[in-house]
């Protein structure tokens, strides 16, 4: 059974955005901006500036998170 992803907002560069994570993810993506020392929006701001063009930005975050937990 698979969870349906939520919209959350996010601020980049000023701008509001939202983007459509999975709870789990949601709570992943916070965790990693956690341990960075970083808000949700800069962050975010850190992986919208660094993802492959044609990667959505929700996308970017998911893989963020992964990288993250796996390289623990």
């Amino acid at each position: 059974m698979s969870e349906a992803p939520r919209k959350h907002s996010l601020t980049l560069g000023g701008h509001r955005t939202s983007v459509s994570l999975e709870d789990d993810f949601w709570s992943g993506f916070k965790d990693l901006a956690a341990a960075r020392g970083l808000g949700i929006n800069e962050a975010a701001r850190e992986i919208d500036a660094a993802r492959a063009p044609g990667t959505g930005l929700a996308t970017a975050i998911r893989l963020a998170v992964l990288r993250h937990y796996r390289d623990r």
